[in-house]
């Protein structure tokens, strides 16, 4: 009996943790590339022909997780891709989700998180629904992210979409910045 061989390309651009990742997805028998932004991502596609991808949402340079995603959709329908941040919201999940993503989760998780996030095929309508009203602070952030999404993380544009300063943006991002 042969089995199909599994082929993961990893889009993050923080080195160790992608070196952490690869080795443990390797010792589970997939081959594994990695690629730091949009660029490397589309010179990987040009030699390599992944199965499975996980994309980190925020990448070094300004590049867009969500971009990388759309890419990967493009290159091959079929792939399971799982985006995994560190910047969850709504918008993002959603927009994630709508380019091709199969799942999105929220850092920190871990490859058993991750594999489990590709074989999940629908969504579970058991999930619990909870009565947690939304503070105004985290629909202020849901509502910034949306923004930022739409601007393809542009903090300018994002700005001007939201109406206020670039640099009082720029602040209200550095708070909530997750390490």
């Amino acid at each position: 009996m042969t089995t199909d061989p599994r082929r993961l390309l990893i889009v993050e651009d923080d080195a160790a943790f992608a070196r952490t990742l690869s080795r443990s997805f390797e010792r589970r028998g997939y081959d594994v590339r990695d690629a730091a932004n949009l660029h490397a991502l589309e010179q990987t596609l040009a030699e390599f022909a992944p199965t499975h991808a996980v994309v980190d949402l925020k990448l070094a340079g300004g590049d867009s997780g969500l971009a990388c995603v759309k890419a990967l959709h493009a290159h091959d329908p079929e792939m399971l891709v799982v985006v995994l941040t560190g910047y969850a919201s709504i918008a993002t999940a959603v927009e994630a989700i709508k380019l091709g993503a199969r799942h999105y989760l929220a850092k920190p998780s871990n490859t058993d998180d991750i594999e489990a996030a590709f074989a999940r095929e629908g969504g579970d309508a058991g999930v619990e629904l909870t009565r947690r009203q939304t503070s105004i602070k985290t629909l202020e952030w849901e509502h910034i992210h949306e923004a930022l999404a739409a601007a393809d993380f542009n903090i300018s544009e994002a700005a001007r979409q939201l109406g206020m300063h670039r640099r009082t943006l720029a602040r209200k991002l550095e708070k909530r910045r997750v390490k």
